[in-house]
């Protein structure tokens, strides 16, 4: 298998070259100036990986114009143009097209082989859950049916092989040449987390899925959409675009953007959630630091005992409502119940999220990615349930990213918390306190402290934490960085808890 850095540069395709007026065949075109009788090695948005033969796509990012970088293109071995912005050269073959990000997808596909239409592909979309959920059903899919392959926000994993990830859904040729790796490395099913970003930017062109989830719909990236209705609409592309004619909608109805969507695809829709009218319906879910232990009840299914108890180590009730997302959906991939169950038991969750951190200190500590107000509310809800002491949490908001929920999350941790420590996310180019000083506008009364450094946060909260209280570090998860000004930074949120754990507990921080 290729090293998955590789992923990250232009695709090659698998089939030597492929002729221009084929490829340009699959895509919406305004004007062509120039031959088309050109074979084509690879496709690419990115100047810096093109080769001899390439193809390459100019998109005009939020960040910066591709169209700048044709120059530097050429240089390095393209061949031809694809681009929205004509160019008066009349030396290379130029393709206008009305929609450059949507034609780099395209042609991906096409170079690919459309790799997806081999797989039984899920596609998880939401504000929350996405991840633990395709971690779910990827280690249910690793037991019953591997190899399999995964890409989301912790990492991509084709095989036995895993590496992190840069973004949850990348760009057009890094989606389409990891699916092309897993079908060669023999993977059946793949789970692919779905951002809005990567559906609003035309990411998944020619994708297609065979089970599409909806977990929720929450506030959140309303710095990139401009309201809740676009972002609702953005993840609603999954389910309109990409889901095979064959394929199920798989719903969770416990909030109102899940009963639209559901009401919307009504012939593909399986349905979850805690709504006695969900196919999938979560009776009871009982939570401890031990783990969870849920009731389900599978209604369509008619004369058959379909209420099912299952026990794991997942912590966070929440997560309950997750992992029947994650047998819900092998359900639809034709799974029997019984073999799932039979599984199931043993299955982890992903990492960073309410992941609990083995110390030799008298009480518990989480660390958990939630990083907007509703995923820290049922953070903290789900909690609270667990302490008999008092709850702790430590948490910031990022920088550069949108801002209206910093204060409803000064709210929230300050209803929902008893001691608050406001601190550093990735504050990036934005200054750390001005960032703080926008969350405590929602602030209510409570314990709260203000300390910037995050270490430090850390530090203060360990070394006032009490026997039975619980602290909670939110915001970073499995993230193994900070991002401070322009500079990338290591700084691992359980790493750091183990550390500063073990010097209280040799007395360095008393």
């Amino acid at each position: 298998m290729k090293p998955l850095e590789t992923l990250e540069q232009g695709l090659k395709s698998r089939e030597g070259t492929f002729r221009l007026n084929r490829l340009v065949e699959t895509i919406t075109t305004k004007n062509i100036y120039g031959s088309l009788e050109l074979d084509i090695a690879g496709v690419t948005s990115d100047s810096r990986s093109v080769e001899n033969g390439f193809l390459f796509v100019a998109i005009e990012g939020a960040i910066t114009d591709g169209h700048l970088f044709i120059e530097d293109a050429i240089s390095r071995g393209a061949v031809a143009v694809v681009s929205e912005k004509m160019s008066s050269r009349s030396d290379l073959t130029w393709v206008q097209t009305s929609n450059s990000r949507e034609a780099l997808g395209l042609l991906s596909c096409e170079m690919a082989g459309y790799p997806s239409s081999k797989l039984g592909l899920i596609g998880i979309t939401g504000t929350n859950g996405k991840t633990t959920i395709a971690y779910l059903i990827t280690n249910l899919l690793d037991k019953l049916a591997g190899p399999t392959s995964m890409m989301g926000t912790v990492g991509v994993k084709i095989g036995t092989m895993s590496w992190p990830a840069k973004h949850t859904t990348p760009e057009a040729p890094m989606v389409q040449q990891f699916l092309s790796e897993a079908v060669t490395e023999g993977c059946r099913y793949g789970t692919l987390e779905v951002s809005s970003h990567g559906l609003a930017l035309h990411r998944l062109e020619g994708t297609e899925f065979q089970v599409a989830v909806f977990t929720n719909l929450s506030r959140d990236h309303l710095d990139y959409h401009s309201d809740m209705e676009a972002y609702f609409l953005a993840k609603r592309k999954l389910f309109a675009k990409h889901l095979r004619k064959t394929g199920t909608a798989l719903v969770c109805i416990d909030d109102i953007y899940g009963e639209r969507l559901a009401s919307e695809f009504p012939s593909q829709v399986t349905t979850y959630g805690c709504s006695e009218k969900a196919d999938f319906f979560v009776k009871e879910i009982n939570a401890s630091l031990k783990g969870l232990e849920v009731v389900f009840r599978e209604n369509r299914v008619k004369n058959y005992p379909n209420t099912h108890n299952v026990k794991t180590s997942l912590l966070g009730r929440y997560n309950g409502l997750n992992l029947i997302a994650a047998v819900a959906s092998l359900r639809e991939l034709g799974f029997q119940m019984e073999e799932i169950l039979s599984v199931i038991e043993n299955i982890k969750g992903a990492p960073g999220r309410f992941e609990k951190i083995d110390t030799d200190l008298p009480f518990h500590v989480v660390v958990d990615y939630a990083h907007t107000d509703d995923a820290l509310r049922k953070l903290l809800e789900a909690a609270r349930v667990l302490v008999s002491g008092k709850l702790w949490v430590v948490f910031g908001c990022g920088g550069q990213r949108d801002k209206t929920k910093r204060p409803l999350m000064g709210d929230v941790a300050t209803r929902l918390a008893d001691r608050v420590v406001i601190t550093s996310d990735n504050p990036r180019l934005e200054d750390p306190l001005a960032i703080i000083r926008e969350i405590q506008l929602g602030v209510k009364d409570s314990a709260v402290v203000v300390e910037p450094d995050r270490r430090r946060a850390i530090i203060l909260a360990l070394s006032r934490a009490r026997k039975g209280d619980l602290v909670v570090i939110a915001g970073k998860g499995h993230e193994p960085y900070q991002v401070i000004g322009e500079h990338v930074l290591p700084f691992d949120d359980c790493d750091v808890v183990r550390d500063v754990a073990q010097r209280i507990a040799g007395g360095s921080f008393s």
